[in-house]
């Protein structure tokens, strides 16, 4: 089984230089693809030094983007991502194929709880993963981990989902739960970043989940519009009850909210309907592309 690791990377040359050596040492023979994402250091000297393959973009489109162009440069069946900072162990991508021969399509390296960078760090993650499970419906163990690794013909399904940002594993991770692609999670041990990350708390933060809400409205909006309806629908009925029993009226506020519980849950109806177009073709295109990795 041929694989293509993608590393993007800005300005990690420091890093690269003890990476690349570990890489190649275990997985000289396979393909391993080095996204320069406009760096102004020595980045794509390192790696021509070393000899991997390059990608560079002429200035700097964001950490999703490089995914991107990693993603479609590569020729291997698995695609394994991965930070070229330091943090993941090359010894894991090992962990993560062994699970692909038990029928999934995806594998993540989930971090364990003492290995996130800090406190409000390992808080964000837990909010995020526990809204991820809701809007998806399956267990998410770490949706914003950089470390994976997927079937390259499924993945490349959802490249026009992900954002040129630093939310590719958000977006990666509910697109295959929500089109039925089996997900699995290993657990690993993330090192200590050399420099300094380029994620910020609050201003990714927020992106983050912004993006749990769009993926999560687009592949299931009733697990979004319905409990917002719920919720509208049930403040009207109590505001209703107390107003009628202080003061036997209907009031305007009371009409408003479950009108808007209304509004609401006919919208999520419609965004389902729209949402299954999102699937039209998809089968009848996997089983093509599964064709024509046979005859390969």
């Amino acid at each position: 089984m041929k694989i293509s690791i993608v590393l993007p990377a800005k300005n990690e040359a420091e890093n690269l230089e003890g990476l690349l050596p570990r890489l190649l040492q275990a997985y000289g023979e396979q393909e391993i693809i080095v996204v320069n994402d406009g760096s102004t250091d020595t980045t794509a000297e390192v790696c021509q030094r070393h000899g991997v393959r390059v990608v560079s973009h002429p200035y700097s489109m964001g950490n999703g983007a490089a995914i991107k162009s990693g993603a479609r440069a590569a020729t291997g069946e698995i695609l394994v991502f991965m930070d070229a900072d330091g943090q993941h162990d090359p010894a894991d991508i090992a962990r993560l194929l062994a699970r692909f021969e038990e029928g999934f399509e995806m594998v993540v390296g989930a971090r364990q709880v003492d290995t996130h960078a800090s406190s409000g760090r390992r808080l964000a993650n837990y909010f995020y993963n526990r809204l991820a499970s809701v809007m998806t419906g399956y267990r998410i163990d770490d949706l914003t981990s950089g470390f994976r690794a997927a079937r390259a013909r499924h993945f490349r399904k959802f490249l026009y989902l992900l954002p040129n940002g630093f939310s590719y594993p958000t977006t990666s991770t509910m697109a295959f739960f929500r089109s039925g692609l089996p997900v699995a999670y290993v657990s690993i041990r993330a090192g200590v970043r050399e420099g300094k990350s380029k994620v910020r708390v609050l201003r990714d933060g927020l992106r983050f989940f912004i993006i749990i809400v769009k993926i999560g409205a687009l592949f299931s909006p009733m697990r979004l519009f319905l409990p917002v309806s719920t919720f509208l629908f049930t403040v009207g009925l109590a505001y209703y009850g107390y107003t009628y029993f202080q003061w036997q009226r209907f009031t305007n506020m009371s009409a408003l909210l479950f009108s808007s519980s209304l509004l609401t849950f006919l919208m999520g109806i419609i965004s389902e309907q729209v949402s299954s177009l999102h699937y039209k073709g998809a089968d009848s295109d996997w089983r093509r592309i599964d064709r024509s990795e046979e005859d390969k």
